[in-house]
């Protein structure tokens, strides 16, 4: 096999290498049927074997208690934007929505569709540097919900703690830093993460919610459309994701071998400990863009004395085999995304580079 590149892409991202290869071994004749994975029946056996292992896969890393109920669905976490007012809020109803990104943004935007939102705290006017104090959301007491994004892939911002928010449950868009570290899942009466960052391939979208707001759910919409369906029926209501269910439940065996979630979190904050003192190491040349206090563990973004010196640093880097560093469209600069799957030895490769860069500059 050829020398693989390093992959900073934001999503679809980095997968396990050995997760590829049980992948690759498998994907002509899964397990002696004499058919791939990808041509079996989602009622079938196999698949249902699946299904079942990667749910108590995800109780079981996340350390969730039996009451949550685990949904697999198409979509991506912009679906889950409009399903989650569109379940648990009316129109004469409030929910309240933190804005702290741009996919924070489009999540509120989306809800006022559906119902009334309010907003708990805004960071838009700082242009999302910061993750606000846990003691300075505005949370009405008649919320349906508080909707916080626990890492904001474009700005580099992350959650490391959460409101406490009293009788109003807690909802997340947890897409690009699910299972890379320790919290307590059971805070949230409902969270959801598209599976390309940390959990598998683009296409899956996980959504776990509690019993006793599942029951609070609305039941006038559309079957297709009420998270009481899935939930009733295992994900199996209509054809689910197959593929990238199968994927899912290889990655959450790798983090189980890698000391689950205590080991994931040790390399990652060991990954972002090196990355970022390399930043702060040249503050003349490297500058962090994301308020020190909010840095991401996930997304580490910067930017260099000027744009001509960005895309240099993006083509000298492709040609070191470091791949997908241009920042976002909206904010430009570098963007360093870290999942799971990126190793401390890719980090420290990239932060020699870095050194050697600015020598050279």
């Amino acid at each position: 096999m050829a020398t693989r590149n390093v992959n900073f892409n934001p999503g679809p991202a980095a997968l396990p290498l050995e997760v590829l290869q049980t992948v690759q071994d498998e994907l002509l004749d899964y397990h002696g049927t004499g058919m791939s994975i990808l041509e079996s029946s989602h009622r079938g056996k196999e698949f249902e074997a699946i299904n079942d292992q990667t749910i108590a896969l995800i109780r079981e890393v996340l350390g969730l208690t039996d009451d949550y109920h685990v949904l697999f669905l198409g979509g991506g976490a912009s679906t889950q934007f409009a399903l989650v007012p569109m379940n648990f809020a009316g129109e004469d109803q409030v929910a309240a929505y933190a804005d702290t990104g741009e996919f924070a943004s489009k999540a509120m935007k989306e809800a006022k569709s559906a119902c009334r939102v309010h907003v708990a705290f805004s960071s838009k006017e700082d242009k999302y540097r910061a993750i606000p104090p846990m003691d300075s959301f505005d949370i009405p007491a008649d919320a349906t919900y508080l909707h916080v994004c626990t890492n904001n892939t474009i700005e580099g911002t992350q959650f490391h703690d959460f409101p406490r928010t009293g009788n109003v449950p807690l909802i997340a868009d947890m897409s690009s830093d699910i299972a890379s570290r320790q919290i307590d899942y059971q805070r949230f009466a409902l969270f959801y993460a598209g599976a390309q960052k940390n959990l598998g391939p683009s296409g899956v979208t996980l959504v776990v919610i509690r019993d006793d707001f599942l029951n609070t759910a609305r039941q006038d919409l559309p079957a297709i459309l009420r998270y009481r369906t899935h939930a009733d029926n295992k994900s199996l209501y209509n054809t689910p994701p197959v593929f990238g269910i199968y994927i899912m439940k290889l990655v959450l065996e790798w983090i189980q071998r890698n000391g689950g979630l205590a080991g994931v979190e040790r390399t990652n904050s060991a990954k972002k400990d090196l990355l970022y003192g390399a930043i702060d190491a040249a503050p003349d040349f490297y500058r962090g863009a994301a308020d020190k206090a909010s840095r991401s563990w996930m997304n580490v973004t910067m930017r260099l004395p000027s744009e001509d010196l960005e895309a240099k640093f993006i083509a000298d880097a492709k040609n070191e085999g470091l791949l997908g560093l241009k920042g976002h469209r909206s904010v430009g600069g570098i963007r360093f995304s870290i999942y799971n799957a990126v190793s401390l030895e890719d980090i420290q490769k990239t932060v020699d580079f870095m050194e050697r860069f600015q020598k050279s500059a």
